[in-house]
């Protein structure tokens, strides 16, 4: 299984990036997109509807400001969904982080913290969300535990 990092703007590459490069060390297969969940609505749910069939076992998902991203991809796929809100509206992001954790009963995201951190986090939350079904990736949690958390 692979996991696909989709964020609405070219410009959420630099911090969503730290997603990327977290999933290679744990050996998990990534794929950056951008599709914004406003501008390109029809891209964001094709992608969510054959998700799963294209081999994803997971999304992360980030935005900033309005933040819809995370939960419309929720809206169209069963898999996973973990939020990552970016800085760009209110100081802070906390216009985002309000946006992705307020989903409806029903229609989950996991939200980590504003920007590279919560990029960082959402690829450990992943790689031990498949580390339940993958030995070779549980072999990597565990090596990235006994790091005490210095990558």
């Amino acid at each position: 299984m692979k996991v696909m990092i989709i964020m609405g703007s070219k410009s959420d590459e630099g911090v969503m990036q730290e997603s990327s490069n977290w999933l290679n060390w744990f050996g998990i297969e990534n794929e950056m997109i951008v599709a914004s969940a406003h501008r390109n609505p029809d891209k964001v749910r094709d992608l969510m509807v054959n998700a799963k069939a294209n081999g994803f076992g997971a999304v992360i998902a980030a935005a900033g400001m309005a933040a819809a991203l995370p939960g419309v991809c929720s809206a169209y796929t069963s898999l996973p969904v973990l939020g990552v809100p970016l800085d760009g509206g209110l100081p802070g992001g906390i216009d985002a982080l309000y946006s992705i954790v307020q989903m409806p009963a029903g229609l989950p995201v996991g939200t980590l913290a504003v920007g590279k951190a919560g990029a960082r986090n959402a690829a450990v939350l992943c790689a031990r969300i498949f580390a339940l079904s993958d030995a070779a990736v549980a072999e990597k949690v565990e090596a990235f535990k006994a790091q005490e958390y210095k990558m």
